[in-house]
């Protein structure tokens, strides 16, 4: 029997849940990285034991971490197993190169963007939101990082090169920072297209390269965002996640700042599929595992209020693509619930009843074996979820 593997990063630390394919009885390991952010966990398709993790600190910077044996036990990359802490406990700084690549036209460092009043700000890394990894290869995966960037790795996140064909694009000086930082969050892989990848970014918007990172495309036709100097502008629209289901790699699903939009022409244009949602704020979407046109929402009441509405823990499900949605609530608490669901914060699995996942602000993961059709709590009382996903094993 299949078993599924949770991979929960938190405000203070990562969590791994297992199950056999039932997904009734739950095991959590954890906290790995106890105290620490941990804003991503990601297991690689090509091999199953290997996941990275996004380790950070305000006080002591960035760290990638790997493991080798499904989570069992960690090490940073670029420094030896068994050597990488130092005696106080802290990781070393040794390990986990990010190389900054200079702009093509000028021979100089990519260094400035533009800020809300027109002024400039350099470049920083601050920290990285998601970690890619490839379908094929478990040593290649990608990292979108905080000032927006992405960096790739071969040799299983030891050393990171930017692909600086995206911010040496011509509209890279003009992105700025959304509530949350200029955080490049969202990165998704064509398994039909090894050469396409596509990338979102708060507050500039989705971009696609059709020659594995080399060049970008804007791609947020369509987009309105009203708060802008310019509302339909080539970018600067808050993406807030974007997902895409593998059989159809032309249709996109985007939950942006207000709005739900979706294109079925690998972003070369929107529309908008809100439909009869009770808000169109909301951080999080994902597409269930074996029909494209089902897709998932957790709609927050506004941008200022960052809850459910209504007190209500409601996902919402369109089986259609968007525009018709039911409210999922069965199992969830419908009363005195305010929390929020974070953009990288859901997951489905890939059995045959596909499984969804999602972690709250309040510490809870809930799990659906049926859907969405009903849930229950796996876990509850974890710090603030910030990043779920989930691994089909055999």
């Amino acid at each position: 029997m299949s078993k599924v593997r949770i991979l929960a990063g938190t405000r203070k630390g990562a969590f791994i849940l297992t199950a056999d394919g039932k997904r009734e009885k739950w095991e959590v390991s954890g906290p790995h990285f106890a105290g620490w952010e941990i804003y991503h966990l990601k297991g690689s398709p090509a091999d199953p034991d290997r996941i990275y993790c996004s380790q950070s600190s305000g006080w002591f910077g960035q760290v990638i971490q790997r493991s080798d044996d499904g989570g069992k036990t960690w090490f940073q990359p670029g420094t030896p197993p068994g050597e990488t802490k130092t005696p106080d406990g802290m990781p070393k700084g040794e390990s986990n190169k990010f190389s900054y690549d200079v702009s093509k036209e000028t021979g100089a460092p990519l260094t400035t963007h533009q800020f809300y009043d027109g002024t400039q700000h350099p470049w920083e890394f601050k920290r990285v939101w998601h970690l890619e990894p490839s379908h094929t290869d478990p040593d290649l995966v990608y990292a979108g990082v905080e000032d927006a960037a992405l960096f790739k790795s071969t040799d299983g996140g030891k050393n990171w090169r930017e692909l600086s064909g995206l911010r040496g694009h011509g509209t890279g000086p003009k992105w700025q920072p959304g509530a949350g930082g200029m955080c490049l969050h969202t990165i998704i892989l064509d398994k039909k297209n090894p050469n396409r990848i596509y990338i979102a970014i708060s507050a500039a918007g989705a971009f696609r390269s059709d020659d594995t990172g080399k060049t970008w495309k804007p791609i947020n036709q369509g987009l309105v965002s009203q708060f802008i100097p310019d509302p339909n502008a080539e970018v600067g629209h808050c993406v807030h996640h974007v997902a895409m289901h593998p059989s159809k790699p032309d249709t996109l699903f985007m939950q942006k700042h207000w709005d739900v939009m979706r294109s079925d022409n690998a972003g070369d244009r929107w529309h908008e599929v809100s439909g009869n949602l009770p808000s169109d704020f909301g951080f999080v979407i994902d597409v269930h595992a074996h029909e494209p046109e089902t897709i998932y929402v957790a709609p927050i009441k506004s941008d200022g209020e960052h809850f459910v509405p209504e007190g209500k823990l409601r996902i919402y499900r369109s089986k259609s693509g968007g525009n018709e949605w039911e409210a999922l609530t069965k199992g969830l608490p419908q009363s005195d619930c305010y929390v929020n669901i974070l953009r990288d914060a859901m997951a489905v699995d890939s059995l045959d009843s596909c499984g969804v996942y999602f972690g709250t602000t309040g510490g809870q993961v809930y799990a659906s074996s049926n859907a969405g059709d009903s849930w229950a709590p796996i876990v509850r009382d974890l710090p603030a979820v910030l990043s779920v996903e989930v691994q089909t094993l055999p």
